[in-house]
């Protein structure tokens, strides 16, 4: 046979299985948009006016005592992303009719800021209807009050309507997850207020870190002391590391990139812990450095994505396999688990379904195309409609040993844990969505790149 023959053969027969390959891929995407369209006409049938549907008694629930549209927002641009337009409009026309804000209820900032203000700034960059981005620059006004502080550190809650604050005692995720959102606002109204808000509590945050450039888990924002010194990637600290690579990377702000190249090499030193079991990130003492804990859980998994946006692939990887040894410990993954003894740890059984695991896949894949990754997502949605999946909607599970569920699915399952389902497999078809000028924040809405400076 003759070369430039044989040559041809084999293109066609590669190109015949990466056809396959992503018709495969296109096939897990389609799956995941069948899911999520369940999910929320669920919701809309038995919970429209309401934050949430609960997946096993088809009951509505509402975070406070009225609506704050947590689904409606949260869903909104993945409604649009999966080709939902008429469901998506649906939601805009609610929102632009009904959504109010004067409401006489303490409310977490964090959680508003993240949830609605990244979910309304998001979908206003999608439809361009700027009733949305009123509605986000409205709600965050009714959040400045939390910065009132004299160390420019928010406090955790705030009522819409009086503007009174609480919550003294904080960490650092709720403190330093405001500069994508707020910045984002800042980029689109011109008013740089919002930036400078956010990134105040950011240097504040910065300028309390310890002699070994940790920082602890909670700290009074009053007084700027530190009222835990236990430091970590988890839950409480995870965002704020989070959003110092993300806002650099947003806004090219040199400054955030200053923090985060103080925080890598002290992160890896007295956290990093690579024993029998894998590379895994434990607890620490701010201040000595002595190891404390080895624990590592499900809110951990968002730091492989971290380290690929710092340049870090080879930590990724080894990171991203731990994570996916603990998920397959009980085919769910706990909140929480002694790494050197590979066990849930008592307490801490539960599995809320979390994403971050996934968004870590996402990452990885997308930057190495290794379709381990994508093995890995099939197994984890697999798992999650055979454990999870219920008459109206998907449920966390109380207990991943016993599998026994609870009645409640997070608005953060249509934000997160589908989203980036979505977009991992749809990231191995050839007409994938690119998010090249986009970064996402940490409740999975992507903000478009745009310099600020400081």
């Amino acid at each position: 046979m003759k070369a430039s023959k044989l040559w041809v053969i084999l293109l066609i027969n590669f190109l015949g299985t990466f056809t396959c390959e992503a018709q495969s891929w296109q096939s897990m995407a389609d799956s995941v948009k069948k899911e999520y369209l369940f999910c929320w006409d669920n919701y809309k049938k038995l919970a429209w006016g309401f934050d949430e549907v609960k997946p096993i008694s088809g009951q509505p629930f509402n975070w406070y005592a009225s609506t704050l549209y947590m689904d409606k927002i949260d869903a909104l641009d993945g409604l649009y992303m999966m080709g939902f337009k008429n469901e998506g409009n649906e939601v805009v026309k609610d929102l632009v009719k009904n959504a109010n804000w004067d409401k006489d209820i303490s409310v977490s900032a964090f959680e508003i800021n993240i949830r609605l203000i990244g979910g309304l700034l998001s979908s206003y960059e999608i439809t361009k209807n700027k009733q949305l981005l009123t509605l986000a620059k409205t709600l965050a006004d009714r959040l400045i009050p939390v910065f009132s502080t004299t160390t420019g550190m928010p406090y955790r809650f705030v009522n819409l309507k009086t503007g009174e604050v609480k919550g003294t005692i904080s960490n650092p995720a709720e403190i330093g997850t405001y500069i994508i959102e707020w910045g984002t606002l800042s980029r689109l109204t011109g008013d740089k207020k919002y930036y400078g808000y956010a990134k105040r509590a950011l240097v504040a945050l910065y300028n309390r870190r310890s002699t070994l450039n940790l920082v602890g888990e909670s700290i009074n924002v009053e007084t700027g002391k530190w009222t835990s010194t236990s430091s970590h990637v988890s839950g409480g600290i995870d965002s704020y590391y989070e959003y110092l690579i993300k806002g650099w990377l947003l806004f090219k702000d040199e400054d955030l990139k200053n923090m985060w190249n103080v925080y890598k090499p002290a992160i890896d030193k007295y956290l990093l812990d690579k024993v029998a079991s894998g590379w895994w990130y434990g607890y620490a003492d701010m201040n000595t450095g002595m190891r404390t804990q080895t624990y590592y859980g499900a809110l951990d998994a968002f730091y492989p994505a971290v380290l690929v946006l710092s340049g870090d692939l080879q930590g990724a990887q080894q990171l991203e396999q731990s994570c996916f040894a603990m998920w397959n410990l009980h085919h769910l993954e706990p909140e929480v688990i002694d790494y050197k003894k590979m066990e849930v740890v008592k307490g801490a059984e539960a599995y809320a379904l979390r994403p971050e695991i996934i968004e870590s896949a996402y990452y990885l894949f997308t930057r190495t195309h290794d379709q381990k990754y994508l093995e890995m997502g099939k197994k984890i949605f697999n798992d999650l409609k055979l454990y999870c999946k219920d008459s109206f909607g998907y449920a966390e599970v109380s207990d991943v040993l016993t599998k026994k569920k609870g009645d409640r699915e997070h608005s953060f399952f249509f934000a997160e844990t589908l989203k980036y389902l979505y977009l991992l497999f749809d990231a191995a078809t050839p007409k994938h969505f690119q998010f090249d000028d986009y970064i996402f924040n940490t409740e999975a809405h992507p903000m478009k790149k745009q310099f600020i400076g400081k």
